[in-house]
C-alpha cells in the first residue's frame, strides 16, 4: 500500500481482492500460531521470539531497499520503539500461550483486542463509549468466560497469558491510531522487527538459550517449522497492509475474524483438538462482539469523515 492510511471508502477498491488478501493474512497468523504450539514442545520460547523477528526485520529491510520511493527513515523514533516494545510483549505471551491452550480458544481471546482497546480508551483516555459499545463489550466478554469456564481446560493461569497478549495489543492499537499516518506502513513494519529482534535478543541472552547450539541440534523438520513461522508472520503483516490498499475498513476488518475458523481448522488437522460446544459458542459471541465493534469504528470515522488507519486495525498478535 503506498498511502500511510487506507480511507473509509479508498478510491479504486477492490474488494474481492482485499477480502481474498485478509483472508489470507488471518490464515498465515492462524497456521504461524499452529506452527508455535507444535514447535514450542522442542525449542525455547526466546529462540523462537528471536528467529521469527529477525526474519521479520530482514525480509522488510530487503523489500524496502528494493521498492522505489520506500525508506527506511522514521519521523518518530519514540512511536516505532514503543509500539515495537508492545507488539514483541504480546507476541511473548502468545507463544508461551500456545504451549498450554489449543490454537481456535486462544486465537478467540485473542480477538477481544479491539474490546480491550475500548475499555482502554475509557479508562486511559477518558474517551466516551456509547451504549452500544458497552453492549459489544459486555458480549465478548461472556463469549471469553463461556470458553474458560471451570473444567473446560482453560481455567487457570494459562488463560491470564492470551488475556495479556490482547491487552497489550489493544495498547498497540490505540498507540498506533494516534501516529499510523505519519509514518509509511512498510517503514513502521521494517521497525516492528526490528525492535522484536533487538528486545528478543535480550530476552534470549536472559534465558540463558544458547542460539547457536539450539540451531546446531535442530533436525531439519525443526528448523523448516522455525523458518516457516517467520515468514508466515512477516507475509500475514504484508497480506494485512496489501488489503487495506485494495477494500475500504468496513469491507475488510470483518473477515479478520475468519482466523478463528481457520485456527480450529488447523488445530484439528495438525493438532488433533477440536473445540468443544461450549468453546465453539464463546468463539461466536467474542466473532460477532469484535466484528461489530469493527462496523461501529469505522461507521463513527466515517460520520467524522475521519480515515481508519490500516495499522490500527491489526487485531494480530504476531
Amino acid at each position: 500500500m503506498a498511502a500511510a492510511v487506507a480511507g473509509v471508502n479508498p478510491a479504486g477498491a477492490h474488494p474481492a481482492a482485499g477480502i481474498a488478501l485478509i483472508v489470507g493474512a488471518a490464515t498465515c497468523f492462524a497456521l504461524m500460531d499452529t506452527a508455535v504450539s507444535v514447535i514450542g514442545a522442542f525449542v525455547a520460547i526466546a529462540v523462537v521470539l528471536w528467529l521469527r523477528y529477525a526474519i521479520h526485520a530482514l525480509v522488510m529491510a530487503l523489500w524496502i531497499g528494493a521498492a522505489a520511493g520506500k525508506s527506511f527513515r522514521t519521523a518518530n523514533p519514540r512511536f516505532q520503539l514503543l509500539r515495537g516494545s508492545l507488539l514483541l510483549f504480546s507476541s511473548a505471551m502468545a507463544f508461551t500461550a500456545l504451549r498450554h491452550i489449543p490454537v481456535a480458544e486462544f486465537t478467540a481471546i485473542v480477538m477481544l483486542t479491539p474490546l480491550l482497546a475500548t475499555l482502554l480508551a475509557w479508562l486511559v483516555l477518558h474517551e466516551r463509549v456509547s451504549l452500544p459499545r458497552w453492549a459489544l463489550v459486555l458480549l465478548g466478554l461472556a463469549g471469553a468466560l463461556v470458553m474458560m469456564r471451570p473444567g473446560s481446560g482453560l481455567f487457570g493461569w494459562a488463560a491470564l497469558l492470551p488475556l495479556a497478549a490482547a491487552l497489550s495489543n489493544a495498547s498497540f492499537q490505540i498507540l498506533t491510531s494516534r501516529f499510523a499516518a505519519r509514518e509509511d506502513p512498510f517503514t513502521t513494519n521494517f521497525y516492528t522487527g526490528v525492535t522484536g529482534v533487538a528486545l528478543a535478543s535480550v530476552l534470549l541472552l536472559a534465558s540463558g538459550a544458547d542460539l547457536g547450539d539450539s540451531l546446531a541440534q535442530m533436525r531439519t523438520p525443526q528448523m523448516a517449522l522455525l523458518l516457516t513461522i517467520g515468514t508466515l508472520g512477516t507475509a500475514g503483516h504484508l497480506l494485512l497492509i496489501m488489503a487495506f490498499g485494495k477494500a475500504p475498513a468496513s469491507t475488510l476488518m470483518p473477515f479478520q475474524y475468519t482466523q478463528i475458523g481457520v485456527a480450529a481448522l488447523a488445530g484439528a488437522l495438525f493438532l488433533g483438538k477440536l473445540p468443544d460446544a461450549w468453546s465453539w459458542l464463546g468463539m461466536a459471541l467474542i466473532t460477532g462482539a469484535g466484528a461489530a465493534s469493527a462496523w461501529l469504528t469505522v461507521r463513527e470515522a466515517a460520520a467524522r469523515q475521519q480515515p481508519v488507519t490500516a495499522l490500527a486495525a491489526d487485531t494480530v498478535v504476531d
